[in-house]
Formats: structure tokens, C-alpha cells, sequence
């Protein structure tokens, strides 16, 4: 392998890709690569897939798809993180102590 080459390929791919937020799509590979997995990675490491043959750049499309689809997974977590904060608390009367004057007919 040709390691100048391949850091001369990864540097020119940065200088062409100046967006702070870099998405990839995995390609199956040989040695067990999932095809259609969507990322987010840093530039350089998304560039690096790219020329290793591992990953192509996701398009708007499936870019807007991804976030969509992380705010609803986030949102979904936040609520169960939220429900599963919720203390409830059960306070027994038997002698009737907590009651108040109105309850009892009384005034």
C-alpha cells in the first residue's frame, strides 16, 4: 500500500468537503462490512473511509431522513427517561388523620 498516496487522497477529499457535519454510508465489504449504515463521523475519518472503499458520502436526502430520525429516537428516550423519573408516593390514612374539616361534614 502506497501510504503517501493514500494520505495525499484523504488530505485532497478534506480540502474539497468543508462542512463541519460529514455523513457517510457504509459499502459491504469482504470482510463483513454492512451495506446502507448511516453515519456521522468527522471529516477526516468519513475521507478516510472513502478512500479505503468502506463508505460513500450520504446526500441530502438521507442526510434529512438520519436527523428526523434521531430527534424522534431522542425525544422517545427523553420521555422514557422522564416517566421512569416519576416518583409516586402512596400515604395509608386508617384513622382517618389527613382528612380535612369539609370532608367530614364539619364546619
Amino acid at each position: 500500500m502506497d501510504l503517501k498516496g493514500y494520505f495525499r487522497k484523504v488530505k485532497e477529499l478534506e480540502k474539497k468537503f468543508q462542512d463541519r457535519e460529514f455523513y457517510v454510508v457504509s459499502l459491504a465489504t469482504q470482510d463483513g462490512g454492512k451495506a446502507g449504515v448511516l453515519t456521522q463521523v468527522s471529516r477526516r475519518v468519513g475521507c478516510q473511509l472513502i478512500v479505503e472503499g468502506k463508505a460513500r458520502r450520504a446526500d441530502e436526502d438521507e442526510v434529512a431522513k438520519f436527523q428526523a430520525d434521531l430527534a424522534a429516537r431522542r425525544l422517545a428516550h427523553e420521555k422514557q427517561e422522564a416517566i421512569s423519573r416519576i416518583q409516586v408516593q402512596v400515604i395509608s390514612d386508617p384513622m382517618g388523620l389527613l382528612r380535612n374539616e369539609t370532608e367530614t361534614g364539619k364546619e
